[in-house]
């Protein structure tokens, strides 16, 4: 019988626990992405992007177990996220000010090949509005700062003021990159009392270079 692996428990980089900042070093990671602007809650994009995303993860879920014995579980949702001006996130919350790139991670032995071929078959059943859209690629983060958020998304401010202004320059950080969240609980399902996500920022060390 083949086993399953369950990222959530087997990689290092998603571990956090509530009230503990973490410095973690987070290894290059394979994603398959899509890009929108504007409030998550309102913006057809975003729902249109998760309806992509989805299909394609588990047709290459189904494909790892069939074709290359190795099983999975479809990786948590995530999000990268920024504005022109930061304070977006944590002062304003102007969620109409927000770009986005929503992922689902991939392990290593999955190709190009694959994905693609994934995506066809998801064109063939029932394409979704935003499929073509859909992309591999891998997001290297490095050395990063996070903590798990239990709760709404809208009470996230004041944990990301903390981390931003208090935390990271604490360690003798300063951010660079673009906040990144990671969806343990489906927010589509889950209470938002209940909602549990880890919230990360990559950094380096003050006064080096930066992208």
């Amino acid at each position: 019988m083949t086993s399953r692996t369950d990222f959530k428990k087997t990689l290092d980089a998603y571990q956090a626990r509530q009230g503990r900042f973490r410095v973690v070093d987070v290894p290059d990671m394979r994603y398959l992405m899509i890009d929108g602007h504007g409030d998550p809650n309102t913006s057809s994009a975003f729902s249109e992007a998760v309806e992509a995303l989805y299909p394609v993860a588990y047709k290459l879920k189904f494909a790892s177990k069939r074709d290359l014995g190795r099983d999975y579980v479809v990786p948590p949702l995530e999000g990268l996220w920024w504005a022109e001006d930061m304070a977006a996130f944590t002062v304003a919350r102007d969620k109409s000010r927000w770009d986005w790139t929503l992922m689902l991670m991939v392990p290593d032995w999955i190709d190009q090949t694959m994905v693609s071929t994934a995506v066809e078959q998801t064109r063939a059943r029932n394409r979704p509005a935003r499929l073509d859209e859909v992309r591999l690629e891998t997001l290297s983060e490095g050395r990063c700062v996070q903590t798990l958020h239990v709760g709404s998304f809208d009470d996230e401010a004041n944990v990301l003021a903390h981390l931003h202004h208090e935390v990271i320059p604490g360690h003798g950080f300063r951010m660079v990159g673009t906040h990144h969240e990671i969806y343990l609980s489906d927010f589509r399902r889950v209470a938002p009392a209940k909602h549990r996500t880890i919230l990360r920022q990559p950094v380096t060390i003050e006064g080096a270079p930066g992208v």
